[in-house]
């Protein structure tokens, strides 16, 4: 019996939130989801469920022709959270803080209810903070210096999101490998990671320019590599960098 995948489609940045009028990724993962009306869910935590995030999810989905909820509104939203997003065709989770984000996840059991959810078959991803949450690692640039974040490790890899070579967080990236963070991805705006199980399965942008990578050490160094990604605007493909390249030179401390 054919069994659902398990998917994650980790944004390094994009989507209704990002990019008004280009809705290529947010298109792409309710494709994913293989319903004629998709139950999507929003999460919006690490943002504090600000108002005007979640009047923009509704506006953006509603057009999807989607099924629109979110959780975590003190005045409003389902008695019963496992029940909700057990149901639901697409969690949906927003950006802000990562920090803030897990601790209210972890508070409330949501955590737990994710794993869940994910191995089920439910289609998981998001932006920025919503995309850190899902691996073993991530890097939090939010309000201040970088730092090294536990997250809930649904996939076994370090991430970093608003990713640019020569930037801060490619710097604070390559600091924290070399201290032992494990290896792992990075997603520039408009580029996503999607995850089938815990291998990557392809590199999707909503933007011609934007790429993913993959970081690692080795031999005491990193090594950095460029990964193929397909643009959704016209089915073409990115090619990847011909070799790895090793990044040597010391990093400098991140923030920002």
């Amino acid at each position: 019996m054919e069994t659902t995948p398990r998917q994650i489609v980790a944004f390094g940045g994009g989507g209704f939130s990002m990019e008004s009028g280009n809705p290529l990724l947010d298109d792409y993962v309710l494709g994913l989801t293989k319903a004629e009306r998709p139950r999507v869910c929003f999460l919006p935590s690490a943002s504090g469920d600000a108002d005007h995030y979640i009047v923009r999810f509704y506006r953006a989905f509603s057009a999807h022709r989607c099924e629109p909820s979110h959780i975590f509104r003190r005045e409003q939203g389902p008695a019963d959270l496992r029940r909700h997003l057990l149901s639901q065709d697409l969690i949906y989770v927003g950006g802000g803080s990562v920090v803030s984000l897990l601790g209210i996840w972890r508070a409330h059991g949501i955590d737990s209810v994710l794993r869940e959810a994910w191995e089920s078959g439910v289609v998981l991803c998001g932006l920025s903070a919503g995309s850190l949450c899902w691996f073993a690692e991530a890097i939090s640039n939010f309000h201040g210096e970088a730092k090294r974040v536990r997250g809930l490790g649904l996939l076994p890899f370090s991430n970093c999101v608003h990713y640019e070579r020569g930037g801060k967080r490619q710097s604070a990236y390559i600091r924290f490998l070399r201290e032992g963070m494990s290896g792992g991805y990075a997603a520039e705006d408009g580029a996503a990671l999607h995850f089938v199980g815990e291998e990557l399965s392809r590199v999707v942008a909503s933007r011609p320019e934007a790429r993913g990578y993959r970081l690692d050490m080795a031999e005491r160094r990193v090594v950095e590599m460029q990964i193929g990604t397909a643009y959704l605007g016209d089915g073409g493909a990115i090619p990847a960098a011909p070799v790895p390249e090793a990044l040597s030179t010391p990093a400098a401390s991140a923030a920002g």
